[in-house]
């Protein structure tokens, strides 16, 4: 069987029912299809005060008055932003394991509303048994740290935005 963009629509907008009904606040979720057709995808849905809306915001939930998904809520999950495409993303220079803190139990490297100089190491990707320092590339504010504490990451994934 052959998946289809339509498929991915049917799983997006039943992801975002899901965050609607049972009150959670994010939805993680990859699948891997074949070798070159993977997805995924990652639902959030602010709980705490609201920060500044960008373009394109859901609108706060509503009571259920019906079974039918709100179309700000779908068309926010099947165009998400992409923390990459961000001009303040600190990209991943290697596939690897990220560590946020320089060994285990220690104090993170940065927290979210640091302000950092450029080349101050951000977090440590472990490639090949060797802790690589993944340095700031701007001076800044960390406003969004994309990633956990030993998660495997990618080349090129987003780990933080830096503005």
């Amino acid at each position: 069987m052959t998946k289809t963009p339509e498929d991915d629509i049917a799983f997006i907008r039943a992801l975002a029912q899901l965050l609607r009904e049972t009150d959670l606040g994010e939805i993680e979720v990859s699948r891997e299809f074949g070798e070159d057709d993977a997805l995924r995808i990652r639902l959030t849905r602010s709980v705490a005060a609201p920060a500044p809306a960008p373009v394109h915001a859901a609108p706060a939930p509503r009571p259920q008055a019906s079974a039918a998904p709100e179309p700000a809520l779908v068309a926010a999950a099947v165009q998400p932003e992409d923390p990459a495409d961000h001009p303040g993303a600190v990209t991943s220079p290697m596939v690897g394991t990220a560590y946020l803190s320089p060994e285990p139990g220690a104090a993170a490297y940065v927290k979210i509303g640091d302000s950092v100089r450029e080349g101050q190491t951000l977090l440590i990707i472990e490639a090949m048994k060797t802790m690589n320092q993944i340095p700031s590339p701007r001076a800044g504010v960390v406003k969004r740290i994309l990633i956990e504490d030993r998660q495997p990451v990618e080349f090129g994934a987003p780990l933080m935005i830096v503005e």
